[in-house]
């Protein structure tokens, strides 16, 4: 079990980035329309560079799961960068081409609900392996998929929060972002090290 606790949390981040990705750009292609003219070209380009690089943090991430663990240890700085450059390359997108605030707004919208939707399924997977656990061990996991939940109800309170303020801009939102993909990686890890801790060696 030590190993799978890993694997799930490092395949929950996994999922999670991707979500972000594709959620990014289906708001940004749902758009993309609505770009002046002058700008259509460079919207283009940059939409297809953000997908090549969702394709290449996909192919890598993939990689790394069917090379167990240790590659997967050593390969997850190699895809934080990748993440940060995606993340870079949205930040350059509205800098340049989408700057209108409604545009910016919906991708959070889109983004936030994303990672709401990731926190949920996280929790719910752990869950699922929790009840395997046998019964004088699940008092802590039970606690951990408690805390986990809280977290997520409370880090999607603020994105709402933020939601309904409106006015934003897109380095808040992006930081209102990274602070709850930062809560969710924390809770992931702890939750299934609990998960760990509770099951026997086999």
């Amino acid at each position: 079990m030590p190993e799978q606790s890993s694997v799930h949390a490092y395949l929950n981040w996994i999922k999670q980035r991707i979500d972000e990705m594709d959620a990014t750009l289906a708001s940004l292609e749902a758009k993309a329309g609505q770009v002046k003219a002058e700008s259509k070209a460079k919207s283009d380009q940059m939409l297809a560079d953000l997908k090549k690089r969702r394709d290449e943090f996909q192919v890598k991430a993939n990689a790394q799961v069917q090379a167990g663990e240790a590659a997967m240890q050593a390969g997850k700085a190699q895809l934080e960068s990748q993440w940060h450059g995606f993340e870079a390359q949205v930040k350059a997108y509205f800098d340049t081409v989408g700057k209108q605030v409604e545009q910016q707004q919906a991708t959070f919208r889109d983004v936030a609900a994303a990672q709401a939707k990731a926190w949920r399924e996280a929790a719910d997977k752990l869950h699922s392996e929790a009840t395997k656990v046998a019964a004088a061990k699940r008092a802590d996991v039970d606690a951990a998929v408690k805390q986990m939940k809280a977290d997520a109800a409370e880090a999607e309170a603020r994105l709402q929060k933020l939601k309904q303020a409106g006015s934003e801009s897109w380095a808040a939102m992006s930081a209102a972002l990274a602070e709850s993909r930062k809560a969710f990686d924390q809770a992931n890890q702890k939750a299934w090290d609990a998960l760990k801790r509770a099951t026997p060696p086999a």
